[in-house]
């Protein structure tokens, strides 16, 4: 039988095919001959034939039919048929084939085998493809080779252990004795195994880490030596010695020094000499340093290191590489929070990094700017960011316009310099403003009580300019419409602007009503705002009136319906207009609570007889706790103790706000029924007939995994139905928006209910806006809620975009 053809002229062949077609054909022919040889068992050429099957698996076709003639390569006792026996076993076998239960056996004789390079085979071969069960098999095996005394035994088994490790971690007991001896070889590749398999070590069982910790004082003196040691040709590295084991070495004392003072003080001399001494002019000598400033951030180390290692960090920005420049940027992000005096050293060059002509370092950059961002810097930074802004790619824009407003509003100097940035960046962000924020400014301004002319004035101005972005299309004519007697004749001191009619007005809200670019949404808060100007503007009404009547038959649902409601008060109901459009009053800003997630159900049930969030046993007697603990029972479902006592203070902050009677102060009172709470009954007591002590602080009713939402109420003064606000407030604190967002209470039929609309139906991520919405509660028969009610007050059910979480 002639010859088979040799690999190298196979490959030629293949090379040569000039379509995919000739290759698939050449190589179903050659695995057929490869077959036919292999029945035929011919023992000459099984090498060959197993080295072109590997080669037609790495080009990606079928070759296990090979799988089996590794075995008999691995078994003969040629080393050239074990070389290639063995890397066939590691390219074709896996744990998932049966053939690889058989190899155990030949792996166990070739690591007791006499010639070192056999050894050195079945290490190899056992790192790549060990199961859990051959890891168990052999670790007796490894862990002797691990004590002869052959260098290049010994790395390969220390390589090995490493890899049983990482696949059986109960195997460590196994390789902890041996491995201190590794660290004190004179050959570089064993030390560098060593570090190797100890960080496994210490990596996948924490408990390893206080053992090791004693090896400290070795390995400072590693890198001491490998620091101060001249030329070395054997391991000399573009002028630096073993960068490779000087950074394993490094990456070792991280893990060792982490969260532990006697540890860290021990490195700190190491870290500052290799820190100061180390090349830089190379990249290997930058990747030693960068090594050494994340050692230096992740120990306990000195606040003079501290600043070298940011230091550094700064050097590494005025590099012309690339990715030396992102790598700092990148580190610079993540160790500001440990360091901030230290970073702000380099804004400058962070501001710089803007300019990059490359996006990835760009996006770096602009993080670490918000980053850096305090009541000190908050003008300047602010400044160039905008400046950024204004030629910023689009995908930057909304993250941008969505921080600046944050920085904003958390920094922000003063109110006046507040609202010129929030105006500026709608101006320049344009619609990439996310619509969850327009919500947040329009309460922002709204609370800015001094600066409302300011505001409406600088507004309507930016609208006469441009009427396309739709979030400062929003923004604005809510405000016009909120504050339009103040755009006409309100003044503001040291600006010298234009004076404003009232046709200016309506001008700029008409163009906005036919401009193409408005949506929906912004036509509705247009009309919406109108209607308001027919109340603070007294010589165009008709063109009010007309404005709002030409929407009647719009094909806009919405649209049509406001403005067919809204011309029924210019007529049957005009009475009324007046009233229905009073001036908002001002919003109740509320610190941002916790969040819960959209898959828990959200229970808010008010019970009777509770004193507390948490569930706890029937009060007794006893005097009133604190406010924050009379505030805890609003969620309780206890059984109210059938003894009267006297009400204290604490209990009369949350006595009957729809009940009519109220007193001045503390003071003993008897109910009517024979219950009576101790210290504040919650939200059943603000329904009986009892007096009413201060005002009821906000509270939050649930706050878990996402979501927020917080109660507030206020008693309506002089009303004959008994009737509460309770406003609620939705946060969230998740780093995504919360969508189809929907609120719905029911309450017993002895009460009456009313729910008004939400601002919104998206949560905006990390508690940069809100929604909020108010519902009335009312109790006109003066139900006495603890005789009457055996069940919660106010049942909710949340809708969070496909799934429904009911209390």
């Amino acid at each position: 039988m002639p010859a088979p053809t040799k690999l190298r002229d196979l490959i030629k062949q293949i090379r040569a095919c000039k379509t995919a077609a000739d290759e698939r054909d050449l190589v179903t022919k050659e695995c057929a001959s490869i077959r036919t040889l292999f029945r035929d068992e011919d023992n000459d050429f099984r090498c060959r034939n197993v080295a072109k099957v590997l080669y037609i698996h790495m080009l990606g076709y079928p070759a296990h039919f090979g799988q089996l003639e590794c075995m008999k390569l691995i078994a003969s006792s040629k080393f050239t048929d074990k070389r290639i026996g063995y890397l066939g076993a590691m390219m074709l076998l896996d744990e998932r084939q049966d053939v690889h239960l058989l190899i155990t056996n030949c792996l166990k004789n070739d690591l007791n085998h006499e010639s070192v390079y056999v050894v050195g085979l079945a290490l190899c071969t056992l790192g790549s493809i060990c199961s859990h069960e051959m890891c168990r098999d052999l670790v007796f095996e490894v862990e002797k080779l691990l004590k002869t005394g052959n260098a290049y035994i010994k790395k390969k088994a220390a390589l090995c252990a490493t890899r049983m490790i990482n696949k059986v971690p109960e195997l460590i007991d196994s390789f902890v004795p041996v491995t201190r001896q590794l660290l004190t070889e004179k050959n570089h590749g064993v030390v560098l195994s060593g570090v190797v398999l100890i960080t496994e070590m210490c990596r996948t069982s924490p408990d390893t880490v206080p053992h090791f910790k004693k090896q400290v004082g070795n390995l400072v003196k590693i890198l001491k030596t490998l620091s101060m040691s001249g030329y070395s040709p054997d391991h000399d590295v573009s002028g630096v010695s073993d960068p490779f084991l000087q950074v394993k070495v490094l990456r070792l004392l991280r893990v060792l020094g982490h969260g532990d003072n006697e540890t860290s003080d021990a490195m700190n001399d190491i870290l500052a000499q290799v820190a100061t001494n180390t090349e830089t002019s190379k990249n290997v000598g930058n990747s030693i340093l960068y090594e050494v400033v994340l050692t230096i951030m992740d120990i306990n180390s000195e606040s003079g290191l501290r600043v070298l290692a940011v230091n550094i960090l700064g050097r590494f920005l005025l590099n012309t590489d690339k990715n030396i420049r992102y790598v700092a940027l990148n580190t610079l992000l993540k160790t500001a929070h440990a360091d901030h005096t230290a970073v702000q050293r380099h804004r400058s060059t962070v501001v710089d990094c803007l300019k990059d002509p490359d996006i990835s370092i760009r996006r770096r950059a602009i993080e670490l700017c918000f980053a850096l961002i305090n009541e000190n810097n908050v003008k300047s930074l602010c400044k160039e960011i905008l400046a950024f802004l204004a030629d910023a790619d689009t995908e930057f824009k909304g993250y941008i316009a969505s921080n600046v407003i944050l920085a904003a509003e958390k920094h922000a100097p003063d109110q006046k310099w507040h609202v010129d940035t929030v105006l500026e960046v709608l101006s320049m962000a344009g619609s990439h403003v996310q619509d969850e924020l327009v919500p947040g400014l329009i309460q922002l301004f709204a609370g800015m009580t001094d600066l409302h002319v300011y505001i409406v004035q600088k507004l309507y101005h930016a609208l006469n300019d441009d009427i396309s972005p739709q979030p400062l299309v929003q923004v604005g004519v809510w405000c016009i419409g909120e504050y339009g007697d103040l755009l006409v004749s309100g003044r503001v001191e040291g600006e010298e602007l234009p004076e404003v009619s009232e046709s200016d007005a309506l001008n700029v809200l008409q163009a906005i009503l036919g401009s193409p670019h408005s949506s929906p949404v912004t036509l509705n808060y247009v009309v919406t705002s109108v209607m308001k100007l027919s109340t603070r503007f007294s010589q165009t009404l008709d063109r009010i009136q007309s404005l709002i009547s030409q929407y009647g038959q719009s094909l806009e649902v919405e649209l049509q319906q406001r403005s067919v409601e809204y011309s029924q008060l210019f007529n049957a109901f005009s009475h009324m207009r007046s009233g229905l459009l009073e001036r908002m009053p001002l919003p109740e800003v509320k610190a941002a609570a916790g969040v819960v997630g959209p898959t828990e159900a959200a229970a808010v049930p008010v019970a009777e007889g509770g004193d507390a969030l948490v569930s706890a046993p029937a009060p007794v007697p006893v005097q009133a706790p604190p406010q924050e603990a009379s505030l805890l029972d609003l969620l309780g479902d206890t059984p109210v103790p059938a003894a009267p006592v006297a009400s204290t203070q604490g209990g009369n902050e949350l006595l009957d706000i729809l009940g009519g009677l109220s007193v001045s102060g503390p003071g003993p009172v008897q109910s009517a029924q024979p219950v009576a709470p101790a210290s504040g009954s919650g939200l059943m007591d603000l329904l009986a007939p009892a007096p009413v002590g201060g005002g009821i602080p906000s509270m939050t009713v649930f706050n878990k995994n996402g979501l927020a939402i917080e109660f507030a109420f206020a008693k309506v003064a002089n009303n004959p139905n008994n009737i509460v606000d309770i406003s609620m407030t939705a946060r969230n604190s998740q780093p995504s928006p919360m969508t189809d967002f929907l609120f719905q209470v029911a309450v017993p039929k002895a009460f009456q209910l009313n729910i008004q609309s939400p601002s919104g139906n998206v949560i905006p991520p990390s508690n940069s806006g809100n929604v909020t919405q108010v519902i009335q509660v009312a109790n006109p028969q003066r139900v006495n809620a603890h005789s009457h009610l055996k069940f919660p007050l106010i049942n909710v059910t949340f809708h969070l975009s496909s799934m429904v979480l009911i209390s």
